[in-house]
This record gives C-alpha cells, structure tokens and sequence, in this order.
C-alpha cells in the first residue's frame, strides 16, 4: 500500500478516533527502569539537569513521568553469563521489590512478560527452561496444550503475588516485541502467514485470560517492534484480531536507527489507530548519544543514520519524537528504554549502551530529559 493511500487512511478515520481519545485518554510518560535496583546497590549517584544529587525516581518525577515499566524473565538464572552481563536478573522477587519502590513513589506500573529466560526480541523467544518438552515430562502430541496451560498459570500465579504484595499493574504486557511469535519455535509465527497462529493466538489468550481474572482493571497491550514495516505491522494486528485475542492498548517499540524516520512513525501510528480503534503506546524508544565502551557498535557513526550518536542529536531525536507524537491523539505514552543507565559509579553491566538520560561518565541527566518531559506538560 503507498504511503499517500496511507496519509488519506489515516486522515479520513483518525478525526472520529481523537474524539474518543480526547475525552477518555490520559498522557503517560515514563521508562522501563528495570536494572535501577542493582545501580542503586552499587551506590551509584544520580544527578538532576541542574547537577544536584538525587534519587533516580525523584528526578524522573520531576520530570513528569507518572508511569514505569519493569521486565519480569521465568528463571533468570539460567540466562547465558553475556546476558547476565546485559542486565537479565529480574525474576519475581526482584521484581516485586522493585514494583514496590515504584507504587511507593508514586507511580503507576507496567508490567512486561517475557516469557522466556532471557531477553525475548525479534531475533530470539527462546522457550524458558522449565517449559521445554523434555522438561515437562508430556508426550509430542500433549506438548501444546500443556505448554499453553503453563502460561496460564504461570501468568495467574505471578499476578496473584503482585496483587497480595499491593503492587497490582495498571498495563501489562503479554510478550515482549512479539511480531514473530513466542516460545520459539512452537508458537513461531509470520505476521502475515496464517501458519502457527492458532497456538501463538492460544499462548496469549490464556495469557489474557489470567490478566483479565487477576487484574480486571489492567490494560493488556500486545508489543510488536517492525514499525518500519507498515505491511507487516497491519496484518500482525489483523492477525491478532482474526484469530481472536483480547487486548486494550498496540504497543511499539521505536528506535530511529532500526524502525525509519519519525515521519514514517507517525504515519504507521495513526494508520493502526483508525483501522484497529485502539490507543498507541511507544512502550520502548531511545537513540544513541556516544558508541563509548560499547561493544556492539563497530564504529564512532554507526546507526547515525536520522540521529547522529551525539549528546546534541540524541537530544533532538527527544524534541522531534514529542513534538510529533502531540500531533497524534491516539498515541497515549512514550516510554523511553533503560534510562537509568548510568556506569559513573560501580560496575554494574559489560560495557555501554549509551542511550539512556544519564552521562555514563558523570551521573548526570542528559538535556533530552527536558525534552521528554514536553509531552506531559
């Protein structure tokens, strides 16, 4: 479909959708602040814009952020050492420590499923351990429906702990960056190939079920992350609605340096909004400011294709996404990813990423935080 088709699409039914999203639909602003607990263990210092010591809750709080969203991996422990080294260490009882400190601070929490050991991506949804066929001890033919069940109860039993600890989501996420399916490779999937998707549909249904039983007043959002691919993206979520899964909110995930330019962005947003009537949240975003100390990127202009890895840049990728998602009623939240990230202090991950809202050398907050704080004000 051409991009103009597109633009008159989303112009033609996005009027009747900011009407809906104008009258019921809040802002939220936040991050996925999931290895801010094993910062804080080393004694690493945070510092505000101005240079004063803070708490990092504090200071996102200030900020405006009112939303934070936390990763929760089955058995962590038995992630490889290199994504141990990454951050993978949030299982349930690090997790609910952290939610704590969250809905204490007075946030509201998202709380996102991987349902996998370790990090679940486009490029990897390895099935948890506990969960494979030699493990659970069923037959090839009775492996689904038991592997389905798992997530059922693995799901009810994780929701249970969250509402007897006083920390019940308000979003939850069923899968993260899930275009490709879950539970490799039993509920591996095409997102526009009919193949498999009775059990991946089946996997997050029950999923949804748990969700909507535990936690009635929680938003389910189904996370994908090929926004750079509008045919892709579309029949996903036609997917998702022909095989009959339930769900509130169409979470992205948005880097410039993978998933196009901003403009792209905004016309795949309103495009998904005025076919499938539901809110958008970027529940992932972030850009480079510096490829220092990271060992993933092969040289200083790499991904710099929109935004260069500069401070400057990577303040102007902060600017141009608000000011355009304020465009957009049917975009409901920005959450940026990792912004805590912060090695001033003690080490806490092999290398850098360097797209987080503090100075890995100083501690201090990064001016795109400024910018950030614009779509809630």
């Amino acid at each position: 479909m051409k991009k103009s088709i597109l633009w008159a699409i989303a112009l033609i039914f996005n009027f009747q959708f900011s009407i809906f999203t104008s009258a019921q639909a809040q802002r939220h602003l936040g991050g996925d602040i999931s290895l801010l607990p094993s910062y804080e263990e080393k004694g690493t210092k945070f510092y505000d814009l101005d240079g004063k010591k803070r708490p990092a809750l504090d200071i996102f709080k200030r900020a405006g952020w009112d939303m934070m969203r936390v990763r929760l991996f089955v058995d962590p422990q038995n992630a490889p050492q290199s994504n141990k080294d990454e951050g993978v260490c949030q299982d349930l009882a690090y997790v609910l420590k952290l939610s704590k400190q969250i809905k204490k601070a007075g946030f509201k929490l998202m709380l996102d499923f991987h349902y996998s050991d370790t990090w679940a991506d486009p490029g990897k949804q390895f099935t948890p351990k506990r969960w494979l066929r030699e493990n659970m001890g069923v037959s090839e033919r009775d492996y689904v429906g038991a592997l389905i069940d798992s997530v059922y109860t693995y799901t009810t039993n994780v929701l249970k702990a969250f509402n007897a600890a006083g920390v019940t989501p308000d979003m939850i996420q069923t899968g993260n960056e899930i275009t490709f399916g879950t539970l490799w490779p039993t509920a591996r999937v095409l997102p526009s190939d009919d193949a498999g998707w009775t059990v991946f549909s089946g996997v997050l249904k029950a999923a949804g079920k748990a969700c909507r039983e535990q936690c009635p007043k929680a938003e389910i959002i189904i996370h994908t992350e090929h926004a750079q691919d509008w045919e892709a993206t579309q029949a996903y979520y036609q997917r998702i609605d022909k095989f009959g899964v339930p769900y509130d909110v169409i979470g992205l995930s948005y880097y410039p340096m993978w998933h196009g330019t901003i403009p792209h962005l905004a016309m795949v947003v309103d495009s998904l909004a005025a076919e499938f009537k539901k809110p958008v949240m970027l529940v992932e975003c972030a850009a480079y400011y510096s490829h220092e100390n990271d060992p993933w990127e092969v040289g200083k202009d790499h991904s710099g294709d929109y935004y260069q890895p500069t401070p400057a840049a990577h303040t102007q990728f902060a600017h141009d996404l608000v000011a355009e998602m304020l465009k957009h009623p049917c975009v409901t939240g920005i959450f940026w990813w990792f912004p805590e990230e912060n090695a001033s202090g003690s080490e806490v991950t092999k290398g850098w990423l360097n797209r987080g809202l503090f100075d890995n050398k100083t501690g201090r907050a990064l001016p795109a935080l400024r910018e950030l704080q614009k779509y809630v004000k």
